[in-house]
């Protein structure tokens, strides 16, 4: 079954298909880039678990090593962790980029996000059962797990094929927190796994902002009810924020080849040059019928977007 409508995925796929035609990237180019998304990625994922770490704190003690007053020693080792954990992930795609996901690489994430917080329970799968606060979904019981993730992970090699690589990854990250096959860390591995995927098929690292935290379970909470489609537009959502970023750094390649990518405004300023109004635009936005994507707390998008939007809107009449 398709979650994600042709038009999301195309836009998708030209956006990637630019980056490429940008490589081989400056080496420079490439090492800030990683390390603005590293930096971002980390502080995120840790915030949607409760790490009250800020961005700019989060950065002083990756990048600095500075201890900050009135934090606790597990918000600066989980940050310090979670950098690692996604170093590790680049050096992988760096010498290997088809390396086969496995159950020994999926307990070596987790071991790597716990290590320093958890040391009694890392690269383990869990042998109690669990629930999860806040959700109507009851993890399967502890037996149960060796055998799920076995089935997980042959799940995941047979569908490469069958799943546009976005659509993939945001499946696997549900069915991996569905499972919460670990004490501790199963968010954050899930996210790590979702980004492997995709970096092997030439993405950037993918963010799950956490002013969208509330979003985020709510779109789990469907998929775990068998509601997919919710979960992989706001996966996709994230993916073409990343992939936006990327081309704005970058620059086009060629005078007009992404220019239409780059002129992001907010939603409210398209709503005065157009017929409709920035609520229905962010609806535009979820549902995947208009490029856009999240700056911050802030919706934005282009004109040239909106008018991509019309001219598909006029064909299918």
């Amino acid at each position: 079954m398709n979650h994600l409508n042709t038009l999301f995925k195309k836009r998708l796929d030209q956006k990637l298909e630019i980056i490429k035609k940008h490589r081989p990237i400056p080496a420079a180019v490439v090492a800030k880039l990683k390390e603005q998304f590293a930096i971002e990625l980390t502080y995120n994922s840790n915030a949607i678990e409760g790490n009250r770490l800020t961005l700019k704190e989060t950065y002083l003690v990756i990048s600095e090593g500075l201890t900050v007053k009135g934090k606790s020693l597990r918000d600066h080792l989980e940050a310090k962790d979670h950098y690692e954990a996604i170093h590790f992930l680049y050096e992988l795609i760096e010498h290997d980029r088809r390396h086969t996901v496995s159950e020994h690489l999926i307990r070596s994430l987790q071991q790597m996000v716990v290590r320093e917080t958890n040391a009694k329970n890392v690269g383990t799968y869990r042998t109690g059962n669990v629930m999860i606060t806040g959700s109507s979904h009851t993890p399967p019981d502890a037996h149960e797990i060796p055998h799920l993730m076995r089935q997980f992970v042959s799940w995941m090699r047979a569908s490469i094929e069958k799943h546009h690589p976005v659509e993939l990854a945001a499946l696997a990250h549900h069915r991996l927190v569905h499972i919460h096959p670990f004490v501790d860390g199963n968010g954050r591995t899930a996210r790590l796994l979702m980004n492997l995927l995709l970096m092997q098929q030439g993405y950037p690292l993918v963010t799950i902002l956490k002013n969208d935290r509330k979003k985020y379970y709510n779109v789990l909470d469907q998929a775990d009810k068998g509601k997919h489609a919710s979960l992989v537009r706001f996966i996709a959502q994230s993916v073409e924020r990343s992939l936006n970023l990327y081309l704005k750094v970058l620059g086009p390649k060629t005078p007009n080849a992404s220019s239409k990518l780059m002129r992001h405004i907010p939603l409210s300023e398209i709503a005065k040059k157009s017929p409709y109004s920035a609520k229905y635009l962010n609806l535009l936005i979820r549902s995947g019928k208009l490029e856009g994507h999240k700056d911050g707390r802030i919706w934005v998008s282009s004109l040239e977007a909106l008018k991509d939007y019309q001219r598909n809107r006029l064909r299918k009449r």
